[in-house]
């Protein structure tokens, strides 16, 4: 890493902190950030603390928090008064909630590996994946007769 002179402009901070120059101001407009200098001319001037605060950020969104928990978190980390409960309750919230997507996505991965089983894959018509995404939610495979292919399905 170079030797850094403070302030430092936008594409500096960008680079420094791994975030794009857009979602630095993007940060900046939702108040993740202070509001920063400007020179004379109206760039932004960037401070060390407004580099570390922009690596936190980034550093959560990596871990998937939302905005809104990362301005809390942000808050929170700030606060040399804090009550790192606080801190402990939004993170063990995003990992039941990162819990649950995961859950969901094997259960769907579950789905298709066995609609996957079911396919034969060959040059006939019968395709049981096309007829389980034509079934109405809640009927089971089997309470539904085969439908030849090209007889009751829409022409796209």
């Amino acid at each position: 890493m170079f030797s850094t002179h403070w302030p430092i402009n936008i594409g500096t901070a960008a680079e420094l902190s791994g975030v794009s120059a857009k979602m630095v101001r993007h940060y900046e407009s939702l108040g993740l950030l202070p509001r920063v200098g400007r020179t004379d001319s109206g760039y932004r001037q960037y401070v060390e603390a407004d580099v570390h605060t922009l690596r936190f950020i980034k550093r959560a969104r990596d871990l998937g928090f939302s905005m809104a928990e990362i301005a809390e978190l942000v808050a929170l980390w700030q606060n040399r008064r804090r009550a790192s409960a606080n801190v402990k309750r939004i993170a063990q919230k995003h990992l039941d909630e990162l819990s649950q997507r995961i859950e969901a996505m094997q259960a769907m991965q579950r789905s298709l590996q066995q609609l996957l089983h079911h396919c034969q894959g060959n040059e006939r018509p019968d395709c049981p994946i096309l007829d389980d995404l034509a079934r109405p939610p809640g009927e089971s495979s089997k309470s539904r007769p085969h439908c030849p292919a090209g007889v009751g399905h829409p022409i796209g």
